[in-house]
């Protein structure tokens, strides 16, 4: 059993910068690859970056390549993601979720936080 709890979020103007965190319980937590998601209002949730169990493979969405930097640190259960150059498109709410094997489809993860809220003020 993996519990997740994501924080970080906030308002933000655009071209600005935040780091969200996903802290994790459960000893088993550093043989998940670990996925965020974000939905948007009105919007399906949708892939936006996720990192292997190892943090030596990452998957990004399109959308946040170059923007966006997914890391973890096992030793602490938290993995991080950097947004960077942020847009008023990614205001969403931001989820974490855990995963046997890295994957960009949600049906792939077994864990999922509450999620956070990133709003971008143009």
């Amino acid at each position: 059993q993996v519990q997740l709890v994501e924080s970080g979020g906030g308002l933000v103007q655009a071209g600005g910068s935040l780091r969200l965190s996903c802290a994790a319980s459960g000893r088993t937590f550093s043989s998940y690859a670990v996925g965020w998601f974000r939905q948007a209002p009105g919007k399906e949730r949708e892939f936006v970056v996720a990192v292997s169990w190892s943090g030596g493979a990452t998957f990004h969405a399109d959308s946040v390549k170059g923007r966006f930097t997914i890391s973890r640190d096992n030793a602490e259960n938290t993995v991080y993601l950097q947004m960077n150059s942020l847009k008023p498109e990614d205001t969403a709410v931001y989820y974490c979720a855990a995963a046997r094997h890295l994957a960009r489809t949600q049906s792939s993860y077994d864990y999922w936080g509450q999620g956070t809220q990133v709003t971008v003020s143009s």
